[in-house]
């Protein structure tokens, strides 16, 4: 079966073939890799998603008509794959312990494990962890939030600044510290904070 052609190799696959389908990975897999390290989402390991493309491929197959190479139309797959993965991330942020600098990976370790006040020379990177949090919450929850506990205002003070009701504000407070939470409790700081 190695000296079959492509789209013999679809045929066989599209009736089942257990091997044609092997032979069709076999041969695509370079080209699906290589579009993938070209065009892959930060978050998403390479393996996993030359995986969802070969799935992709054969739920597919049937429609692949012949009008282009094989290869073509496999490249087109992978792209929009991995094009809809990026958008996914951007939607669906997530703060990850790569994306921590060294200062502020030990503070979240110091979080983890104690409920001690900070020392001195962590709370520069306590500050940008929270920046980082900052970066998955939408705009006037980050307002919100920055008036509440790192400036002390009072809901009353946040009222007459923003004009928001004082309910309006509480729930916005409390959705944005979920969403911090939820990231934090990812980075394994438990979800005691």
């Amino acid at each position: 079966m190695d000296d079959l052609q492509p789209d013999a190799l679809v045929q066989a696959a599209l009736r089942h073939d257990d091997e044609a389908a092997r032979q069709l990975v076999q041969r695509l897999y370079p080209l699906v890799a290589k579009m993938v390290r070209s065009h892959r989402p930060r978050r998403t390991p390479e393996e996993d998603l030359c995986q969802m493309i070969f799935i992709k491929v054969f739920q597919k197959l049937s429609q692949f008509s012949g009008k282009v190479p094989l290869e073509h139309w496999v490249s087109r797959i992978a792209v929009n794959t991995c094009l809809t993965q990026i958008e996914s991330e951007k939607v669906r942020p997530e703060l990850r312990h790569a994306d921590l600098s060294e200062e502020e990976e030990a503070v979240v370790k110091n979080l983890a494990v104690s409920s001690e006040e900070l020392a001195p020379d962590n709370r520069l990177a306590s500050r940008q962890l929270v920046e980082h949090l900052f970066e998955f919450l939408k705009p006037v929850e980050r307002l919100i939030i920055d008036l509440l506990y790192l400036q002390g205002r009072s809901i009353e003070e946040i009222h007459q600044i923003t004009g928001m009701g004082t309910a309006a504000i509480k729930v916005r407070a409390f959705r944005a510290r979920q969403k911090m939470k939820a990231q934090l409790t990812k980075l394994g700081v438990g979800p005691n904070l």
